[in-house]
C-alpha cells in the first residue's frame, strides 16, 4: 500500500459515497472501486459495508481510518515544511557584526522582531573582528554580516544592503585643553585608530580635505579599549572613535571634536551575505532586510528603550547610551548608486593607500534580489 491509497481510502471515508470522493480526487469512479478492493483483498477484511448511494466504515476501516488520518497529516506537516524550508521561513540563520557594531541600537531590536515573525528560524548572532567576519562569511559559516568598510573580503561576499551613515557618531576627537584646533594640526602627531577600520576611513577622508596624506601622521593601530585609556593618559594627540566609546569619552573629561564623519564624507556600514547563502534563501535575505528596517523603525521610536536595553547588556551607563543612541540615524537603505559611488570612493582610496592588496569594482559584488 502506499501514500495514494491511504489518500483515496481516507476521502471515500470522508466523502462516504464513490461519485463524490471519485470527483475530490480527480478520477473517475471504477479505478476508485477497484483500488478499495484490493485494499479489503490485502487487509483481508472488509473495510466499507456499500449500500445503495453510500458507504459507511466497518470497524476495521475506522481502525484503518485513524491511522490513515495520521499518516496523510504528517505527509502534510512534512510537505508545508519543506516549503517553508524553500520560502526562508524555516531553517538556521547566522548574523554577524564587528565589535563596534555591536553596540548598535538596532541589533536588540532585530533580534526581537526576528523572532517574533520567523520564530521557526534558528538565529544565532555572533561577534567578530572584521577579518575573521569577512573569512566566515566568505567560508559560508556566517550567512549575513553588519559590517563598516574595509572593503577587502574573500570572495564570495555580495553587499544586499546598507545601513545610514553614522554622522555625528563617529569622529576625530582631541582633549579640551589641546593646542590642536583643527585637522589640519594633526601633522606630525599621533592618533590612535583601528586599521582598516571606519574610523581609518573617516581619518583619511579628513585629511585629504585639510591638504594632508596619511603619512603625514603618527598611526596608533589601537582596540577601542586600549586607544581609550592612551587618549585618557595622553599616550595619544588625538583618538578616531564610534559610539559609544566616543560617547563614553566625552562623558569622562573635557574634549573637542574636530572632525565628524558626518562633515567629512557620506559613508555607510553594510550588510553582507554570503553569495551562494543568498542565491539559494533570497527569501531569507529579503526577510533579515525587512526586520532591519521595522527594527529601524523601532528604534527611532523608543530610543529611551534603546538606550536602556543597551545599558543592560553592555555595563556602558545609560546616559551615555541614550547620548548616541539620540544622535543615531536609524535606517536602512537600498544599495543606490549614490551608496555604491561613496563606497567605491573608499575601496579606491584603501587600495591606493595599501590597506586592501588590489583594487575592488565595487558594483561585482552586489546582490540583486530575484524578480517576482
Amino acid at each position: 500500500m502506499d501514500f495514494r491509497h491511504l489518500l483515496y481510502f481516507a476521502t471515500l471515508a470522508e466523502e462516504r459515497n464513490f461519485r463524490r470522493a471519485a470527483h475530490k480526487l480527480g478520477i473517475s469512479q471504477p479505478p476508485l472501486s477497484q483500488l478499495i478492493m484490493r485494499l479489503e483483498e490485502e487487509y483481508g477484511h472488509k473495510l466499507f459495508i456499500r449500500h445503495a448511494r453510500d458507504v459507511e466504515l466497518t470497524d476495521a476501516g475506522r481502525i484503518l481510518l485513524e491511522s490513515a488520518r495520521s499518516v496523510l497529516a504528517m505527509a502534510q506537516e512534512t510537505r508545508q515544511q519543506i516549503e517553508r524550508v524553500g520560502q526562508g521561513e524555516i531553517g538556521e540563520l547566522t548574523v554577524s557584526f564587528t565589535p563596534g557594531i555591536s553596540f548598535h541600537p538596532m541589533i536588540p531590536a532585530l533580534v526581537r522582531l526576528w523572532r517574533r515573525e520567523l520564530p521557526a528560524v534558528e538565529l544565532t548572532l555572533r561577534q567578530a573582528p572584521t577579518d575573521e567576519l569577512c573569512s566566515a562569511l566568505g567560508a559560508g559559516t556566517d550567512d549575513i554580516a553588519l559590517i563598516r568598510p574595509p572593503i577587502e573580503a574573500p570572495g564570495n561576499l555580495v553587499y544586499v544592503g546598507a545601513a545610514a551613515p553614522t554622522r555625528d557618531g563617529e569622529a576625530i576627537l582631541v582633549k579640551a585643553n589641546s593646542p590642536i584646533r583643527s585637522v589640519a594640526d594633526l601633522k606630525g602627531k599621533t592618533v590612535a585608530l583601528g586599521r582598516g577600520t571606519s574610523s581609518h576611513n573617516l581619518l583619511i577622508a579628513a585629511l585629504e580635505k585639510a591638504a594632508l596624506s596619511f603619512s603625514d601622521i603618527k598611526p596608533a593601530y589601537l582596540l577601542p579599549s586600549d586607544a581609550g585609556s592612551a587618549f585618557a593618559n595622553d599616550s595619544v594627540d588625538a583618538w578616531v572613535i564610534w559610539d559609544p566609546y566616543l560617547a563614553l569619552a566625552q562623558s569622562r573629561g573635557e574634549t573637542r571634536v574636530l572632525a565628524t564623519t558626518g562633515q567629512t564624507h557620506d559613508v555607510a556600514s553594510f550588510f553582507l551575505a554570503n553569495r551562494t547563502f543568498a542565491e539559494k534563501n533570497p527569501s531569507l535575505i529579503a526577510g533579515a532586510l525587512s526586520g532591519l528596517t521595522e527594527a529601524a523603525g523601532w528604534a527611532r521610536a523608543h530610543r529611551d528603550e534603546v538606550a536602556q536595553s543597551l545599558a543592560s547588556v553592555t555595563g556602558v551607563p545609560y546616559p551615555v547610551q541614550k547620548v548616541a543612541a539620540d544622535r543615531t540615524e536609524f535606517a536602512v537603505r537600498p544599495l543606490s548608486d549614490e551608496i555604491l559611488t561613496a563606497q567605491q570612493t573608499t575601496a579606491d582610496r584603501f587600495f591606493r593607500l595599501g590597506l586592501i592588496p588590489r583594487p575592488i569594482k565595487v558594483r561585482d559584488i552586489v546582490w540583486s534580489p530575484p524578480r517576482t
